[in-house]
């Protein structure tokens, strides 16, 4: 029974929260100890480990998380809930503890608290891709519940079991073991998500004292690529690396012109509308620090997509995340059409 339900909802991804914290880099080995421990799969001493930290820290946002994994890790799912609700309350800009609570839903069977989440998760980040994946799933199992549902109360309609084995098929083997119920029954036992936990990045520092992080330098060209393809890659990482420098800097025409005419704003928000939020969110911040590493680049055409990882700091809050840009070539310039976080 575990094994069926731990396949149902393997697509629904867990993860953790790759780092937010305001601690100074004093509290890096903890971190990193207890990210250790849990990929050891060591849960009850990186439980012992966590609860020492947050007994003289008791606020620090990354212990909790890690600590509302761990819970998840050793059956007590009522505990990472009450974890993560309080963790969406004090930081509710994140969208990271949002995916967890809609999982642990999910796992309950909760679905429509799982889809709540999930869109609070993509109105704080509409860019979210997990979070964009993870509600996918969740519309498809209460199609499939609903479908269950109508049969229950009319086994001779023909026009639904073609639908349900439709989703069956799309979402092969996350629906398999799901059969249309033709009488009445009790709700099925709820499917269990799989939970990975990822690497926790060592916490930024913030002393007034800390050295920032020298941007990476573009990665080494291979002898063997074309002059015109490594042209091109370095425009790409150029337009890159000016577009997070314009962020950091507040220079919102920069900024936005770094956009092209295709870019499509998430969350059916307008053209408009889209550019007026990030001036609000950026120019109401003090101060703005985003540093990209591991930028790698494929370029096909006259379109790329640059890849990276995103350290993102905006006064007290610190976070770093994967990014994903696509980006295509406008008279020897290359746009952003499109951004997706944490793919």
């Amino acid at each position: 029974m575990k094994q069926a339900r731990t396949a149902i909802f393997k697509t629904l991804r867990l993860l953790t929260l790759a780092s937010v914290c305001l601690a100074s880099t004093a509290f890096a080995d903890e971190y990193g100890d207890v990210s250790q421990l849990l990929r050891a799969n060591k849960f009850t001493e990186a439980l012992t480990k966590v609860d020492g930290f947050l007994a003289s820290k008791p606020a620090d946002p990354q212990m909790r998380f890690l600590k509302g994994v761990i819970q998840r890790h050793l059956g007590k799912t009522n505990e990472a809930i009450t974890i993560f609700t309080k963790l969406t309350e004090d930081y509710p800009e994140l969208p990271e503890p949002y995916n967890n609570l809609a999982v642990l839903y999910a796992g309950q069977g909760q679905y429509d608290k799982a889809r709540v989440a999930l869109e609070m998760a993509i109105r704080t980040n509409p860019s979210y891709a997990t979070a964009h994946e993870n509600i996918g799933d969740v519309y498809a199992r209460l199609a499939s519940q609903a479908y269950n549902k109508a049969l229950q109360l009319d086994n001779s309609n023909v026009a639904v079991p073609p639908k349900l084995a439709l989703i069956r098929e799309v979402f092969k083997p996350n629906l398999a073991n799901e059969r249309p119920v033709k009488a009445p029954a009790t709700a099925s036992t709820p499917a269990a998500p799989v939970v990975e936990p990822l690497p926790v990045a060592a916490a930024p520092a913030t002393s007034a004292n800390a050295k920032p992080t020298p941007t990476p330098a573009a990665p080494t060209k291979p002898a063997s690529v074309p002059p015109a393809a490594a042209d091109n890659s370095s425009a790409v990482e150029a337009a890159v690396m000016a577009w997070a420098q314009a962020w950091s800097n507040k220079d919102m025409s920069t900024y936005l012109g770094a956009y092209g005419s295709e870019f499509d704003p998430p969350g059916k928000q307008t053209r408009s509308a889209w550019e007026q939020d990030r001036r609000d969110r950026i120019m109401g911040k003090s101060h703005i620090s985003v540093k990209l590493s591991e930028l790698k680049v494929d370029i096909k055409g006259d379109k790329a997509v640059a890849k990276f990882r995103q350290a993102y700091k905006a006064d007290a809050l610190s976070v770093s995340s994967r990014k994903t840009l696509e980006l295509q070539k406008t008279a020897n310039r290359w746009l952003i059409t499109r951004e997706a976080t944490g793919n």
